[in-house]
């Protein structure tokens, strides 16, 4: 298998053919990865490569294909496989991506355990299997983690990186770095929980969001507005914690301060105040600064539209990035 330290992008196995095996083997082929796209029934990997095809170069006619590459080229990358030895042989990365089925992905990672050498990373796109149970008895379980996706992947960068309790810091480091040069936006968790971070937040909200419609405080089309139209698009470019930093009050040191009184403390579940405890000193860990937030705002490619020449597609309005450095620098003058 290949050796990490190359510098050249060198070869990476995705093993199940389906939406997501197929989303990564664009993203990897993108960065001038070549590719063995795995999966047991070889009609299934045809199928797949049929479909690439026609997706790639359907990205490419929009131009909304990832790469420097052209679309011929990132598809010469990809090869279909149904040897899974054949398929690992050669490559610094494995991506599993077969279905959410624990004892399916421990029998598969198994096999995996026996072909991998001490170089290959063993990754899983779980998106909620806990990897002390993936993973639980692997020789190689050092190099094994989680790199959980979001589907589709090509189009939503976010990567959870999930270890093992006994994954070793490298691993973590290199999938990082790949999950970088591949285009993707990757957050390491410190251990695993059930539910990753992702999946948490998005439970919370749904709960939230049927407790709003069952007690008939908004319609099930409005509530869904409030995401798409409002709360959505302030979370597509800023987060929660950073909100509430930039949204602290005056005289405060906006580190440590979280809007708990009034109409917020009463949005708050019974547990509220040891949570509120719990966050508060965990803003004491960071270091958020409002200049910084501008900076990087300012920096972004898609909030630095002309106010009044949006392209087509945008995510993100010109006029939106205007109103935000706005609403920064005048919480940045409050600090």
């Amino acid at each position: 298998m290949a050796s990490p330290g190359s510098s050249a992008p060198g070869g990476v196995a995705v093993v199940g053919s389906g939406l997501i095996g197929r989303s990564w083997a664009m993203l990897f082929a993108s960065a001038g990865f070549r590719v063995k796209l795995f999966d047991i029934e070889p009609r299934q990997v045809t199928d797949a490569l049929v479909s690439l095809r026609k997706e790639m170069k359907m990205l490419e006619l929009s131009g909304y294909l990832k790469g420097e590459l052209g679309a011929e080229e990132q598809l010469s990358l990809i090869s279909g496989c149904s040897d899974l030895r054949e398929a690992v042989e050669g490559a610094l990365h494995v991506q599993e991506c077969v279905p959410e089925n624990l004892e399916l992905k421990r029998k598969l990672f198994a096999q995996l355990d026996k072909i991998a050498d001490d170089h290959v990373i063993l990754s899983s796109s779980s998106s909620c299997l806990l990897p002390s149970k993936l993973f639980a008895g692997l020789a190689h379980v050092k190099q094994c983690l989680v790199a959980h996706p979001v589907n589709p992947p090509y189009y939503v960068p976010l990567v959870e990186l999930v270890p093992h309790p006994e994954t070793a810091p490298a691993t973590v480091d290199r999938t990082y770095a790949l999950m970088r040069r591949v285009g993707q936006s990757p957050v390491r968790l410190l251990r695993e929980i059930d539910g990753f971070a992702l999946n948490r937040l998005q439970y919370a909200v749904i709960a939230e969001a049927w407790r709003l419609v069952e007690e008939g405080v908004v319609s099930p089309g409005d509530l869904d507005l409030v995401m798409s139209d409002g709360l959505g698009l302030r979370y597509a470019f800023i987060g929660p914690l950073e909100t509430m930093h930039l949204n602290a009050e005056a005289r405060v040191p906006t580190r440590h301060k979280l809007p708990v009184s009034g109409v917020s403390a009463g949005c708050w579940p019974s547990r509220q105040w040891a949570f509120i405890r719990e966050l508060r000193a965990c803003c004491r860990k960071w270091s958020y600064v409002a200049a910084a937030a501008a900076k990087s705002l300012q920096s972004c490619p898609t909030l630095c539209d002309p106010v009044d020449g949006s392209p087509p597609g945008s995510p993100v309005p010109g006029i939106l990035q205007a109103r935000t450095l706005e609403w920064v620098a005048i919480s940045f003058s409050k600090a």
